[in-house]
């Protein structure tokens, strides 16, 4: 199991990024996608969630209208467009699988995201 993230990086407050995670080495369509935070001394925490098929996205409250999480199961990606960002935004991003029938779930390496404000 294989994932490559990208797209994080510095921004100013009210800016944008959009990460990226490229999976490979499972069967990508059959798990729902998610990204998490963290910071240093804090759990990690959901940010969003998409389905399998269907598409059916969750977040958390404080990054709804702000934050689309989005799946390409040919290209086995799942991206996170981030917008209107903040300095409370700031953590690292991981990508996440999990498929809760099999009991598998998988974790991406990370990806910085600082927000100046």
């Amino acid at each position: 199991v294989q994932f490559v993230e990208s797209g994080g990086g510095l921004v100013q407050s009210g800016g944008s990024l959009r990460l990226s995670c490229a999976a490979s080495g499972f069967m990508f369509s059959w798990f729902t996608m998610a990204w998490y935070r963290q910071t240093p001394g804090k759990e990690r925490e959901l940010v969003a969630t998409i389905d399998t098929r269907n598409g059916n996205t969750n977040y958390r409250d404080s990054v709804k209208g702000r934050f689309t999480i989005s799946r390409d199961n040919a290209k086995n990606t799942v991206s996170l467009q981030m917008n209107s960002l903040k300095p409370e935004d700031t953590a690292v991003y991981y990508c996440n699988a999990v498929q809760f029938v099999a009991q598998s779930q998988y974790w991406g390496q990370g990806t910085q995201v600082t927000v100046s404000s």
